[in-house]
């Protein structure tokens, strides 16, 4: 196997984002948001429909620029850095809708995605280990498979770009809930390589069983910073903040 990955040259965090303030049009969706992914730390980005969450996922990939604030990764200044080049630096994405190319087989979507970072390097192999189906939809059109060999693929693809950190945009959406668990055991495993991840999830409680730490959003803003055991143990506060 290969090495863990080495810690931020700056031995801090491995991602910051400080302070961002982001618009649709004349619209402001986020509002002085800030959040901290420290290397090989889960942390779940939690709130209801419409808060921001995503919206600060793409803020953070560089396809809605924050007008405000700053972010960096790996202490490397990202704020007006374009999505390419953010990605090539070492961050992976797991979109809501997969956005694989459904014409394509599963092997050529995983081709496309390697890249060299200064990240660990993951093998095919290592994906088939994590996802044992995997191996033999190599062949198959993408626009044939479930939801659940999507997320696979998807989450493979992120990885095969060797990342430092991965942002999943709610991977348990649409899935039944034995591929909700090998997500979520995937993040697991992410974490136990050196892997940073955050996590946008509407399955509160799944998330907070994997995650260190949580934020919860609304109304585009930072309303709840702490432990995810805080809000995974304290059903009175899980309740006034997300009503679950």
């Amino acid at each position: 196997m290969n090495a863990v990955l080495k810690p931020s040259p700056a031995g801090g965090d491995m991602l910051s984002v400080d302070h961002i303030d982001t618009f649709y049009g004349e619209s402001q969706v986020l509002f002085d948001v800030s959040l901290k992914v420290g290397p090989g730390e889960v942390v779940a980005l939690l709130g209801p429909n419409g808060a921001g969450k995503t919206t600060t996922l793409r803020s953070i990939l560089g396809l809605t620029a924050p007008a405000k604030g700053s972010i960096s990764f790996d202490a490397q200044d990202i704020t007006r850095m374009p999505t390419h080049e953010i990605a090539q630096a070492g961050m992976g994405w797991v979109p809501d809708d997969r956005r694989i190319f459904p014409t394509l087989t599963v092997a050529r979507n995983l081709s496309i995605a390697r890249k060299t970072t200064r990240f660990r390097k993951w093998s095919e192999k290592e994906c088939f280990e994590i996802f044992s189906a995997l191996e033999y939809l190599m062949h198959r059109e993408c626009e044939n498979l479930s939801g659940g060999e999507m997320q696979m693929v998807a989450i493979s693809r992120a990885l095969l770009g060797s990342p430092g950190l991965v942002l999943f945009d709610e991977p348990s959406q649409g899935l039944a809930p034995k591929v909700v668990q090998d997500v979520m055991k995937t993040i697991t495993r992410l974490k136990s390589e050196g892997i940073a991840v955050l996590v946008v999830e509407q399955n509160v409680q799944s998330a907070l069983q994997v995650a260190d730490r949580a934020y919860v959003m609304n109304l585009g803003k930072i309303v709840h910073e702490g432990p995810a055991a805080q809000l995974r143990d304290d059903a009175g506060l899980r309740r006034q903040l997300l009503g679950v």
